[in-house]
C-alpha cells in the first residue's frame, strides 16, 4: 500500500497509524499526529480503492452504505500491511494506535471489530458502525476516543451512540467527545483527542 513512515524520537511512544478520509492521502493526518504525539513514529497509509478518482479504504454502494464484502477484505489487507510494516520498519506491532477520520476511522473501527489486540488504541474522528451482525472480540484492554459532530449530516447521532455502545459492550474503555458542528474535523476536537492520548499513553 502507498504509505509514508517517519521514525519518531521517542521509541516508547505508540506508533500512530494514520488513516485519511475520502479523497485524502497518506500525508493528510500528519499535522494531527504532530499535535497528538510529536515524539511518535507515524505510519500514514493511502487507501487502495478509488471512488471517482478519490482514494478510499473500501468501496461503498452509496453514501453511508458500505460494500461489506469489500470492507472485510480491505480490513484484512490493511491489518496484514501493518504487520509487514512493523517488520520492515522495526516497530512494536503491539504498540500501534490508529488515528482515523471519516472513511479512515471506519476501517480502523472495522479492524477493531474483527481482531483482538489488532490495535492498542484508536482515535476515531466521525466514524460509523462498520458492520452489524458480528461478534466483537474481547476489547477489555482497548482504549478508544470517538469524536463526533452533533449536526453531522452524514452520521446521525444515534449511529455514533450505537458505535459507542458496541465497543463499550465488548469491554473497551471509550471516551466520547461531541462538537456542535457537522462532519468537518475541528481544532478543538483534535485537541480533545490529544488530551485523551496524553492521559492514556503518557511515556
Amino acid at each position: 500500500m502507498n504509505h509514508i513512515f517517519r521514525k519518531g524520537n521517542n521509541p516508547d511512544a505508540p506508533v500512530l497509524l494514520l488513516l485519511h478520509g475520502t479523497g485524502g492521502n497518506e500525508h493528510d493526518l500528519l499535522p494531527l499526529a504532530e499535535l497528538v504525539s510529536p515524539g511518535s513514529s507515524v505510519l500514514g497509509v493511502r487507501g487502495n480503492v478509488l471512488e471517482n478518482g478519490m482514494p478510499r479504504f473500501f468501496r461503498r454502494l452509496a453514501e453511508g452504505v458500505f460494500d461489506l464484502e469489500d470492507l472485510v477484505q480491505r480490513t484484512k489487507e490493511l491489518s496484514a500491511f501493518v504487520d509487514e510494516a512493523a517488520e520492515r520498519y522495526a516497530f512494536d506491532r503491539r504498540n500501534v494506535v490508529a488515528i482515523g477520520y471519516s472513511n479512515g476511522a471506519n476501517i480502523a473501527a472495522s479492524m477493531i471489530f474483527h481482531e483482538k489486540e489488532v490495535l492498542r488504541g484508536a482515535i476515531l474522528h466521525h466514524a460509523m458502525v462498520p458492520l452489524r451482525d458480528i461478534q466483537l472480540p474481547d476489547l477489555k484492554d482497548l482504549s478508544v476516543f470517538i469524536g463526533a459532530g452533533e449536526n453531522d449530516p452524514m452520521i446521525p447521532k444515534q449511529g455514533t451512540e450505537e458505535l459507542h455502545a458496541m465497543l463499550e459492550g465488548a469491554g473497551a474503555d471509550v471516551h466520547m467527545h461531541w462538537e456542535r458542528h457537522g462532519h468537518q474535523l475541528t481544532r478543538t476536537e483534535v485537541e480533545a483527542a490529544a488530551r485523551w492520548f496524553a492521559d492514556n499513553y503518557s511515556v
